[in-house]
């Protein structure tokens, strides 16, 4: 396999790396004394570090090659997912203030204030093991791709090399290692997908021949609102059930809510919020566009451009289009979406069991001995990565982003509630709360069960009776709708059939317990420019919204 990079390539690549190594080796020269510094940045991080930080621990190399495929192979519809930019402003806006009062590290310690040590220990191995699922497999194996594709050589030594190299400078730097990097290789991964959007869409003739090439063979790749009877895209499985599990990712997962903690007060945590859902817009532009700019190329003329699978979409238009020296620069673009979601999991993992999970266990800890903890857990997060490589490369074939929002889809609807109704309303109880995870939790495992054990004869349209077939044949994004409500009203239920919590407890946690003074801080954290540019991003995205309609 020989690499589509030249000498000018590697040299800017080199150039891309040893900043990466100068940012990382001056982050570890300011040392992490203790678990706040190693795990929250020191709650000292300025609003547009953080989000930058939130945008690339978001984009991975699963939308590059994912979400590009997905561009190639059915158009607009997952446009869906990228237009949660308003979700991002929901976290700044509803949730962040009550995550920041309560003082909790992570995601479980927040749901151990405002209910119980149950709902702790649940979430935390629940959260461990989805990582692991998705976000570790799936980023390591699309990572793959890219670096195998680009720098010719085979796919294992690609992945694990990156694997390893990331696992380096986040065992040793911690959070600001992780964020510091990511906000340098958010710069390089927007500047190089947009020259490859700008000069793909030179190739293929404009904006109106790239939509007039693409509808006369596939009319509806520009429709975002497919009907509610699609078998892959229904509107309303991607606007109501998309907007479940948008809640559960931007608002109540570690992996996100982390960077927002790293703020020392709910103001510049809000800020950073807002910036990162601008920047969530970004993909469309980058990555959708450009998987649809390739099925265009490979329309115009087949000879030239070839792709054999959805997935390499994105590579292809990378060795195709770009001339010497810019590969070198998407290349390290593309490696940076890699790198940055891998640090962020790891990251977030290491804290996820050394503050939920060993401190719990072992209080009398010291600070430095949960440190060397945290850096033990990150080392065997990325072993775990390594050892799941060939697994996924078995079952990640195909349109990967779209498999990764299926089951993300059965993650999220009880965890959404949780967090939701905990912090709307003060009423909701421990023993509604942790009914109502392993309720969903029972479901997701019914559901991943029978979608697999059924695949073959859902993929055929073989009609089967009986009520699993029919509990596996139901569309990913409606499935997250009909779990979600089932989620609301179990808990409503089991909340008003048993005891109200300790208010007491949890003040400040929710909002019936907030004190005069909590509401007059909340107040003063914001200004009217907060407010403006959050109501602009909200009409940016409904544009979008009306423009792709076929």
């Amino acid at each position: 396999m020989e690499s589509v990079l030249e000498r000018p390539d590697w040299i800017v690549l080199g150039i891309y790396f040893l900043a990466l190594i100068g940012v990382a080796i001056w982050v570890v020269s300011q040392k992490n004394k203790n678990t706040e510094d190693y795990f929250l940045a020191g709650r000292n991080v300025g609003w547009f570090v953080i989000g930058a930080s939130i945008f690339a621990s978001n984009i991975g190399s699963e939308h590059v090659v994912g979400l590009a495929g997905t561009g190639f192979e059915s158009g607009t519809p997952m446009a869906h997912y990228e237009l949660h930019a308003w979700i991002v402003l929901l976290l700044g806006w509803l949730f962040l203030p009550f995550y920041i009062r309560s003082g909790a590290f992570t995601m479980p310690e927040f749901l151990e204030k405002r209910f119980d040590s149950r709902s702790r220990w649940f979430l935390s191995i629940f959260s461990l093991v989805a990582y692991v699922l998705t976000k570790v497999s799936v980023t390591i194996y699309a990572g793959g791709i890219v670096v195998s594709e680009l720098l010719g050589i085979p796919f294992w030594y690609g992945a694990i090399g990156v694997v390893i190299f990331t696992g380096i400078y986040t065992v040793i730097g911690g959070m600001k290692a992780v964020i510091y990097t990511e906000t340098l290789q958010t710069v390089i991964l927007i500047l190089g997908s947009l020259i490859i959007t700008y000069l793909g869409l030179n190739e293929v003739g404009g904006w109106g021949q790239l939509h007039e090439t693409v509808t006369s063979v596939s009319p509806d790749h520009f429709n975002m609102w497919r009907p509610m009877s699609d078998p892959d895209f229904p509107w309303t499985g991607l606007l109501f059930g998309g907007t479940i599990v948008g809640i559960w990712y931007w608002c109540t997962d570690q992996y996100i809510v982390q960077r927002t903690l790293a703020a020392n007060n709910i103001k510049i945590g809000r800020r950073g919020a807002i910036f990162g859902a601008y920047l969530k817009l970004m993909p469309i532009l980058i990555f959708l566009i450009p998987g649809i700019i390739a099925f265009a190329l490979t329309i115009q003329n087949p000879e030239v451009f070839n792709v054999d699978r959805a997935d390499r979409a994105f590579p292809m238009l990378v060795k195709t289009l770009l001339p010497v020296g810019l590969k070198g620069l998407v290349a390290g673009g593309l490696m940076a979406a890699l790198m940055s979601s891998l640090a962020s999991v790891f990251n977030s993992c290491s804290t996820i069991f050394t503050i939920d999970i060993y401190k719990k266990l072992r209080p009398e800890k010291s600070e430095r001995e949960l440190l060397t903890i945290g850096k033990i857990a990150t080392g065997i997060i990325v072993v775990l990565g390594i050892i799941w490589i060939p697994i996924m490369d078995k079952i990640g074939g195909g349109v990967m982003y779209q498999y990764l929002q299926n089951v993300q889809s059965y993650i999220a609807p009880p965890v959404t509630t949780v967090f939701l109704l905990g912090i709307i309303w003060k009423r909701v109880n421990s023993k509604a709360a942790i009914t109502t995870l392993f309720a969903g939790l029972v479901l997701l495992i019914l559901r991943l069960g029978s979608e697999i054990y059924y695949q073959p004869q859902i993929a055929a349209g073989t009609e089967v009776s009986g009520f699993l077939f029919q509990f596996a044949s139901v569309n990913f994004a409606h499935m997250a709708i009909f779990m979600f409500i089932f989620s609301v009203v179990l808990c409503i239920v089991v909340t008003l059939a048993t005891s109200p919590p300790d208010y007491a407890t949890i003040k400040g946690l929710s909002f019936g317990t907030l004190s005069p003074e909590d509401r007059v801080n909340s107040k003063g954290s914001y200004s009217t420019i907060d407010i403006i540019l959050s109501v602009l991003l909200i009409v940016i995205v409904i544009g979008i919204l009306s423009y792709f309609t076929g």
